[in-house]
């Protein structure tokens, strides 16, 4: 997931030169070298491409492997995990059981799950369907997703701790980007239906549209084969990581595929949600999902790389215009992959990019992909341009090294090692415990395992975490002991500097 909603609001908000439109036919081998150089360039280990005009795919692209040192190629049949493009799909379910009278959009929340909380006991009564698809609750954007990221934590069980989400901005004044709502989306359509949401989206979606390459569980990934691997980057270097379980959270996140599945997705979409004769979203889900819910300042004093006029969120869409022909697309970011899907109806054009890296030019492809086919003429150089921006945000941020080199060494910790040894407990995570093993003292979460880690002294009362499992997304994190005046422990504090995961709103407390 990391940087996916920077990247979103990056490609919603970025600014250049506006380039003159003509029609052109499209070169499809120059796009394919382009791609290819793209891959290298950014040292992504591989990628995906795809590209619908028209109710065909009429480009495929694969670069690179499907895992780093292994010379397995990556193909059109390729699965990747597609993460928060997921949201996509769980609003066209909620959009089905509209049409079924089963839902309106405008329902509450809580008359579907009566013990759904907030950080105030109004916006829980008054919060909505839309309110919930449409990122508009008054969480931050992030914020809590350590309740469900590596959990083992029931759906019901991660929706009944939201009420511990500190409140970000006004509700319905803003906008934070929250798995958490889709979540509970999807706990909504289980209440309602009373199958799970990957089963309704294999019945209702993958099925009916001939998506016999796209999986919600890891259960069903040997089985299904050619499967790329995911990777995360440490030392400017990829490396392989594990998949991790994303089932239970299925409705923000859940959802495996490959090129040739997402182009019939695409193409349906494009088709206004009518799949051969069948019409599986009305008009009225249609235009529900593509209408701006949640919308975002542009700046119309500029000139921008896209002659931008507006730019929202519906509900599981991104919105905005593209030279002058609205776009709808979202980005995704799971544990080793990064992905995302564009489309411009006006035009019958759609892109999906999928990679097994945490370092991706998806946009970059994105783009390019777009303003060939749009042929805009004079197009950037979007992957030069995008890795340089993207190496440049690197090189700037320097939140860890700054860190390490305000550590004092030579210090001891002013309470005894011993008395941090116990059972504390976070009111967004439960139970944590810290648990001395054969002289070596152990973080444990109990309802994260893949988050455990050991600790060693750093300075003072603050402890180094060293993660026992790979991390994609954070990397070096410190605690600090919270003791009361006669040195007793009350707790500590996390101080794990990412853009994904806070892990400072956990507050842990000693039972």
């Amino acid at each position: 997931m990391k940087k996916f909603f920077y990247l979103f609001v990056f490609f919603l908000f970025i600014s250049g030169s506006i380039h003159a439109q003509v029609e052109k036919k499209v070169d499809l081998k120059a796009l394919d070298n382009y791609f290819a150089k793209m891959v290298k360039d950014w040292d992504v280990p591989g990628a995906s491409i795809g590209v619908v005009k028209d109710g065909e795919l009429v480009f495929k692209g694969n670069y690179g492997v499907l895992e780093k040192g292994k010379k397995g190629k990556p193909n059109a049949q390729t699965l990747y995990a597609i993460a928060s493009n997921s949201k996509a799909f769980t609003s066209a379910i909620m959009g089905m059981l509209v049409q079924e009278g089963k839902l309106d959009w405008n329902d509450k929340v809580k008359k579907y799950l009566p013990y759904f909380a907030m950080y105030d006991e109004w916006v829980a009564e008054h919060m909505t369907i839309r309110d919930i698809l449409s990122h508009r609750v008054g969480l931050g954007t992030f914020s809590g997703d350590n309740i469900w990221y590596k959990s083992n934590l029931t759906a019901k069980e991660i929706i009944e701790r939201i009420q511990y989400v500190p409140q970000a901005y006004e509700f319905r004044s803003g906008y934070g980007y929250s798995n958490l709502m889709y979540i509970t989306a999807g706990e909504i359509i289980k209440t309602i239906t009373g199958k799970s949401w990957g089963q309704n989206v294999k019945e209702r979606i993958l099925g009916p549209l001939g998506m016999d390459r796209s999986i919600y569980s890891l259960k069903d990934l040997d089985s299904m084969g050619n499967y790329a691997q995911p990777h995360a980057r440490k030392d400017d270097e990829n490396y392989v990581i594990p998949w991790v379980d994303w089932e239970y959270v299925g409705a923000t996140g859940g959802l495996v595929s490959s090129v040739e599945d997402i182009s019939k997705w695409m193409i349906f979409n494009l088709n206004n949600g009518i799949h051969n004769s069948d019409t599986l979203l009305t008009k009225d889900t249609r235009n529900m999902v593509w209408t701006p819910h949640n919308n975002f300042k542009v700046d119309h004093t500029t000139q921008d790389d896209f002659d931008r006029h507006f730019s929202a969120y519906g509900l599981g869409w991104g919105l905005s215009d593209y030279h002058g022909r609205m776009r709808v697309g979202h980005t995704g970011g799971y544990d080793g992959f990064i992905t995302a899907i564009n489309l411009i109806p006006d035009e019958n054009l759609g892109v999906v990019v999928l990679t097994n890296g945490v370092k991706s030019p998806i946009m970059a492809a994105s783009y390019y992909a777009l303003d060939t086919f749009l042929g805009i003429e004079n197009g950037k150089d979007w992957s030069t341009d995008l890795l340089k921006r993207t190496n440049n945000y690197a090189a700037s941020d320097t939140r860890i090294a700054d860190r390490k080199a305000k550590r004092v060494l030579g210090t001891k910790p002013s309470i005894i090692p011993e008395k941090m040894a116990g059972e504390y407990t976070s009111d967004l995570c439960g139970k944590i415990t810290i648990q001395e093993v054969n002289g070596v003292f152990k973080l444990i979460f109990e309802n994260h395992p893949l988050l455990s880690a050991s600790l060693t002294h750093w300075h003072y009362d603050v402890w180094e975490i060293h993660w026992e499992h790979p991390q994609a997304w954070f990397s070096f994190g410190t605690i600090k002991l919270r003791t009361d005046n006669n040195l007793e422990v009350l707790g500590f504090d996390f101080d794990v500097p990412n853009d994904d995961f806070f892990f400072e709103e956990l507050k842990p407390y000693k039972k």
